[in-house]
C-alpha cells in the first residue's frame, strides 16, 4: 500500500492506494504552509492510520524538485521549498518519498487511467489558471529525478502577431518573471488579457468560451487569436517529444468544443499526420493528483 498526497498551497489531499485504480481517499485539510514540522504531522498521521503498513509515501507538489541539488522549489509551501525536502521528509517519515510536480502527476493519471493509456509518448498539459504539463514516455516521468520538462507555459516564444486581420500581441508579463510566456498569454488569465487587449472589456475565460460558442463576433476574434497563439508551440513540442497523444486538463480543458478546435489548430502544423484526435480532454476527471502520485510511488519501489 501507498500513502498517497495532493497537496497545494493551500489544502492537501491524502489517500490510501492499493493499486493505481484502487484509492480510499481522505478529507481534505489545509496546509501547514510555513510550518515544517506540522506539515509533516499532517503525513505522519496519515500512515499512522493506514490500515495496512505503507511501502511508501508520494505525493504531488505545487513546485518542482531541481535535479542535482534535490531542493524543492515551491512558492505555494515555503516550508518545503529551499531544503532537500526528499530526504527531510523520508528522515522524518522513515519511509521512501516519491515527489513530482502536479502537473506531473496529471499527466501520470492520463497514463494510468486517463486518455493516455496505450500510448508511448504522452505529453499531459494544463490550460486553467497557469499554463503547465509533464511528459511521460514508456510508462516513466521523464522528471523521475525532478527538473522542469514539460513547462512548456514560459519562455518568451508567444506571437507578436496573429489573427486575421493581423494585430500586434503585447508581451504580457509573466509571474515567472519573464515578459511574452504562453503562461500569461493561452492561460484562463491570459485569454481575459487578450480579449481586453482586443475589444477594451472585461470578460471572464469561462464567458468568453461561452460567447464564442454561441458565435458572438468579439470572442470569436479572442478565440481565434488565442487558438492561432497556443497551436503553434503545442505543434514544435509534438515535433520535439514525438508526443502521440496531448491531453489537457485544468479549467479551460472542460469546454470540448475549445479542446477539439485546438486539435483542428494542432494538427496540420506537425511534422507527423495525424488521423485521429491528438489534442484530447483529459479522462481522468476526479483526483487526479491522487492517481498520479499513486503511480509515481508504485513506480519507484
Amino acid at each position: 500500500m501507498i500513502v498517497c498526497f495532493d497537496i497545494g498551497g493551500t489544502t492537501m489531499k491524502g489517500g490510501y492506494a492499493r493499486a493505481v485504480e484502487d484509492i480510499n481517499v481522505l478529507e481534505r485539510v489545509p496546509t501547514p504552509g510555513r510550518d515544517f514540522d506540522a506539515f509533516v504531522g499532517v503525513l505522519a498521521r496519515a500512515i499512522a492510520d493506514c490500515p495496512a503498513p505503507p511501502r511508501a509515501l508520494a505525493a504531488a507538489i505545487p513546485g518542482i524538485i531541481e535535479p542535482g541539488s534535490g531542493l524543492g522549489v515551491v512558492a505555494n509551501v515555503p516550508c518545503i521549498s529551499g531544503i532537500p525536502v526528499r530526504e527531510r521528509l523520508e528522515a522524518a517519515l522513515g519511509l521512501p518519498v516519491a515527489l513530482a510536480n502536479d502537473a506531473d502527476c496529471f499527466a501520470l493519471a492520463e497514463v494510468a487511467v486517463g486518455a493516455g493509456r496505450g500510448h508511448r509518448v504522452v505529453l499531459g498539459i494544463i490550460l486553467g489558471t497557469g499554463v503547465g504539463g509533464g511528459l511521460v514516455i514508456d510508462g516513466r516521468l521523464i522528471n523521475a529525478e525532478g527538473g522542469f520538462a514539460g513547462e512548456w507555459g514560459h519562455g518568451p516564444v508567444a506571437a507578436r502577431l496573429a489573427g486575421t486581420p493581423v494585430v500586434e500581441i503585447p508581451r504580457f508579463r509573466c509571474g515567472c518573471g519573464l515578459s511574452g510566456c504562453l503562461d500569461a498569454t493561452v492561460s484562463a488569465r491570459g485569454m481575459e488579457a487578450l480579449h481586453r487587449h482586443l475589444h477594451g472589456k472585461e470578460a471572464t475565460s469561462l464567458a468568453i468560451v461561452a460567447g464564442w460558442e454561441a458565435g458572438e463576433a468579439e470572442p470569436v476574434r479572442t478565440i481565434a487569436i488565442w487558438l492561432e497563439i497556443a497551436a503553434a508551440p503545442l505543434a514544435m513540442l509534438v515535433n520535439t517529444t514525438a508526443a502521440d497523444i496531448i491531453p489537457v486538463g485544468g479549467g479551460l480543458g472542460g469546454s470540448t468544443a475549445l479542446i477539439a478546435a485546438l486539435d483542428a489548430a494542432v494538427r496540420p502544423l506537425t511534422l507527423r499526420r495525424f488521423d485521429r484526435p491528438l489534442v484530447v480532454r483529459a479522462q481522468c476527471r476526479v483526483e487526479p493528483g491522487l492517481v498520479g502520485a499513486a503511480w509515481l510511488g508504485f513506480a519507484s519501489l
